[in-house]
């Protein structure tokens, strides 16, 4: 049973919003982790399930819920790996464009035929322009091949199901059992290479300690939580910071360059994202009766 008090929905945005930028230092986080411990992506993601539930679990200490570790784990463990399939088969910026890009439009679908979540205007016309600035963003459409964009959808379409399958439940239990879940179905694809870390152990460490602890345990304890106040949908653009991050990191930390035109869907999506805010702030009081509209 989760007894904490109930969110505002400016708090949950609050919290959606924070989730969105930790995850978007978990990018350059893993990269780095890659190059220092030599670990493959997917041995990346089994330690920062693994490492991101142990974490939660000295602090949240909910009982297991088997519902949340058999259907939650295996989608973000899905979520996980088709996103890396889909770099490998198509490049992060369209791999990043067609996963972020279908994700909130997926979660609109779903919310309105699963869950009876009317659609806004304000919500749509929001998706459509916060989806133009992450093509912008990511430099256009690029050539894709069919396994590149399957790979693509795939994670965008496990993303949506976990947005829409855990708003309703206790935010500390979905998080904790769901990185359960994840691990368990990663574990055997990454110990069929390298499990542990070589090279740099002590800087593998440290930045496997940030990894569990700031985009895992931090940012979906507080996605979830913002969850249960804020529309699936809002929650799905929101998440669109994470590029955005991404690239900010990217050009200040890593010496990358951006384009007239990346710059500019930075903008886009940023105004996008503040529109969207405002319209969830001005409906809050029907949002607190339960209504999750965006």
């Amino acid at each position: 049973m989760n007894h904490a008090p109930a969110l505002s929905v400016r708090q949950g945005l609050v919290y959606v919003s924070t989730a969105a930028v930790a995850w978007g230092t978990g990018g350059a986080a893993g990269a780095l982790l890659h190059g220092a411990g030599q670990l493959s992506p997917v041995a990346v993601s089994f330690w920062r399930f693994a490492c991101g539930a142990a974490l939660l679990l000295t602090v949240a200490r909910s009982r297991p819920s088997w519902r949340v570790v058999l259907l939650v784990g295996p989608a973000m463990a899905v979520c996980q790996a088709a996103y890396f399939a889909a770099i490998a088969e198509a490049g992060v910026a369209v791999a990043t464009m067609i996963t972020m890009g279908a994700a909130p439009l997926l979660v609109a679908a779903g919310g309105r035929i699963f869950l009876g979540e009317p659609l806004g205007r304000t919500g749509l016309g929001c998706a459509a322009l916060a989806v133009a600035g992450l093509a912008m963003l990511t430099g256009g459409a690029q050539t894709v091949t069919p396994a590149g964009a399957g790979y693509a959808l795939l994670s965008a379409a496990a993303y949506s199901f976990v947005t829409l399958t855990t708003r309703r439940m206790p935010a500390d239990g979905v998080a904790v059992w769901g990185f359960a879940g994840g691990a368990a179905c990663l574990l055997p694809i990454a110990a069929a290479g390298d499990l542990l870390p070589a090279g740099h152990t002590v800087t593998s460490v440290l930045l496997l300690g940030y990894l569990a602890a700031v985009p895992t345990a931090l940012a979906y304890g507080l996605f979830f939580a913002g969850l249960r106040v804020v529309g699936g949908t809002t929650a799905a653009v929101l998440s669109l910071l994470e590029p955005v991050v991404a690239a900010v990191i990217g050009v200040v930390l890593l010496g990358e360059r951006m384009s007239a035109v990346q710059v500019g869907g930075a903008v886009v999506l940023l105004c996008a994202l503040a529109w969207l805010a405002r319209g969830e702030l001005r409906d809050a009081p029907r949002q607190h009766r339960g209504s999750g509209t965006c």
